[in-house]
């Protein structure tokens, strides 16, 4: 299954990055301004976009995409498999 690589979140660059450890399987990884390097190749870069509001709710929305430095598509699958399930948030 390919998991897109390139998205829109309704999360706050802090929500993000309080979820991402765990996405990332416990991984260390450094935090630049825009952009989130992993020790083994990955980067996501993280773009704030302007809040989406609907009434008197506003939602927070981040641009997130994702890169792999030299991994094979299996590689890349399962980093993704398991990314998006810490990111799944329940609905309908």
């Amino acid at each position: 299954m390919r998991f897109p690589l390139s998205f829109v979140t309704s999360a706050t660059r802090d929500e993000f990055l309080r979820l991402l450890p765990a996405a990332v399987g416990g991984e260390d990884f450094s935090v630049g301004d825009d952009v989130v390097s992993g020790r083994s190749g990955w980067q996501i870069r993280l773009t704030v976009l302007p809040e989406i509001a609907f009434g008197k709710i506003a939602l927070a929305r981040l641009q997130v995409d994702i890169g792999f430095a030299g991994w094979r598509e299996a590689e890349i699958d399962a980093f993704m498999r398991r990314f998006s399930l810490h990111f799944q948030r329940g609905g309908g």
